[in-house]
């Protein structure tokens, strides 16, 4: 038999062995991911370049390098862009695991994706045919040239619309949510009645608020917030004059983890397009504009079905909007730029949905399948208010294009889809609710009663992160917790928030109407 000390002497070892080979495979597998991008050749470039550099000695040669790529730079770009990596991909797992167990771990949740998917292709796909409108066509040399001509001034097309409807509404998609169930779970066991309270039946784990003020501790009342000024301890003039200060060092620094830590107060107006780019790592340099313009290239030359959702997507929803209607042609510029970037299907190894795959030519046989639209993504309506706000902070199209394109791979994709994860929008659905049935249970139970569901309320503002909801510098200050948390959670908690301020009105209200 072992003693005590010596049991917990080879637990700690095993513990500290198992880290190691852990952190072993995660290098492992960053090095392998960084191996083929743009940074890799440019930092190679760089050390043969330094190598005619008079201090770089043969006998330390190994430091001198590192040195110079220290010096000039590259090693904070390397660390930016493991950051990164590490932010977006997924922990890896030292078990041999599936490749759908990476991208979703319960089985019921993955079926559900998988169905939703299929209905919503067969929608699209019966628009192609009921219309007669291909899914994608080579345009000819004539209207290429067309379409090259007015890139600037697409909103002053008026293509018509009205045979075209949008695939999906988020209401549609809250259906699907609301049926979800875990066939490995006993409804009828006895629980407590206020966990029927809600649309969502499902037992995931989600914060309550005293794990949320332990998460979000830099919101508290205590600390000061930009655009808040009156719960600051300092008076905010000096508040905003201190904070301004430092993220400019923070900008001039060009260290992702620091700008991500330092948004969670809030960005400056000024530095904000900065420090997003900075925290997303999103570049602007010569390879990105070039991947712009051959996305461009590629939506003059070829036209698709999509294009025509985009266009009545842009025309119900920002073109309508007093704070976006301005921007009409940045989106659609941007938007059908993302549905051609084949770059996006990266995501599909972590996101528990599959890009849809379709038939261009040759229905029926499975080796003419391709996917569709090429970024596998088919938007829904309100998606164009996901590119809107950006429209702010970012002049240069191909700039805009590269910090949607992050925002979306990390964090919005995940509002669209069913999913088990912290920051899915399933999750977030629950989370609104139990906070909402934990803190204002009287108020939970009126809207009930009088068929006022609170979620058939909340959900689309949660799951249009809110854009179109608040006015533009309010979304923004949102936005900037989003990115420093990395968390879509802080949605489900405004949702909450914005019932308990409205608590007095809400309970007298008598249907869905009134409260909504």
């Amino acid at each position: 038999m072992m003693d005590g000390r010596k049991e917990r002497e080879l637990s700690a070892e095993m513990i500290d062995g198992g880290t190691e080979r852990e952190l072993s495979a995660t290098i492992a597998q960053l090095v392998q991911r960084l191996k083929g991008s743009h940074l890799h050749s440019q930092l190679e470039r760089r050390a043969k370049d330094c190598l005619h550099q008079p201090e770089i000695k043969l006998e330390s040669l190994k430091e001198d390098v590192r040195h110079f790529l220290r010096v000039s730079g590259w090693e904070k770009k390397l660390h930016n862009a493991v950051y990164r990596e590490m932010h977006v991909q997924p922990p890896l797992s030292l078990l041999p695991t599936p490749p759908e167990h990476r991208k979703e771990p319960l089985l019921y949740m993955r079926s559900a994706q998988a169905s939703w998917e299929r209905r919503v292709l067969k929608s699209l796909s019966s628009m192609s045919s009921e219309l007669g409108v291909p899914l994608a066509r080579k345009r000819p040399a004539a209207e290429q040239k067309e379409l090259a001509n007015k890139w600037n001034e697409m909103s002053t097309d008026e293509p018509d619309l009205s045979q075209f409807r949008p695939v999906y509404a988020p209401k549609d998609f809250l259906e699907v949510l609301i049926g979800l169930r875990n066939p490995n779970h006993d409804h009828s066991e006895q629980v407590s009645t206020r966990s029927h309270w809600g649309l969502i039946q499902l037992p995931l784990s989600v914060r309550d608020v005293v794990q949320m003020r332990e998460m979000y501790s830099e919101l508290g009342l205590t600390s000061g917030q930009l655009g808040i000024d009156d719960e600051a301890n300092l008076h905010p003039d000096v508040f905003e004059s201190q904070h301004v200060e430092v993220g400019k060092k923070v900008v001039l620094d060009q260290d992702s983890a620091a700008a991500q830590q330092y948004s969670r107060q809030g960005c400056p107006m000024g530095l904000r397009a900065d420090l997003w780019a900075l925290i997303l790592n999103a570049t602007n340099q010569a390879q990105d504009m070039m991947h712009y313009e051959q996305l461009k290239a590629g939506v003059i030359q070829h036209d698709m079905l999509v294009d025509n959702l985009i266009y009545k997507d842009v025309k119900l929803t920002a073109s309508n909007d007093d704070y976006y209607f301005v921007f009409e042609d940045f989106l659609y510029q941007v938007l059908m730029c993302f549905s051609r970037d084949t770059a996006i299907l990266e995501h599909f190894m972590y996101n528990s949905a599959s890009p849809p795959r379709s038939f261009i030519q040759g229905k029926g046989q499975e080796e003419c399948a391709v996917v569709y639209p090429p970024n596998g993504v088919i938007p829904f309506h309100g998606f164009s208010m996901y590119v809107a706000p950006l429209c702010f902070l970012y002049n240069s199209p191909s700039e805009l294009y590269s910090v949607f394109r992050e925002m979306y791979v990390r964090y919005f994709f995940r509002l669209h889809s069913v999913s088990s994860s912290p920051s899915g929008i399933v999750s977030l659905c629950l989370q609104f609710e139990r906070l909402l049935q934990a803190h204002l249970p009287q108020l939970f139970y009126h809207l009930r009663q009088i068929g006022a569901q609170p979620l058939r309320i909340a959900f689309r503002w949660m799951v249009r992160a809110f854009s179109g909801y608040l006015s533009t510098d309010q979304l923004l200050l949102l936005w900037d917790r989003l990115l420093a948390y990395d968390s879509l959670e802080i949605l489900a908690v405004l949702a909450a928030a914005v019932f308990a301020f409205r608590s007095d009105n809400l309970m007298e209200v008598t249907s869905l109407a009134s409260a909504e």
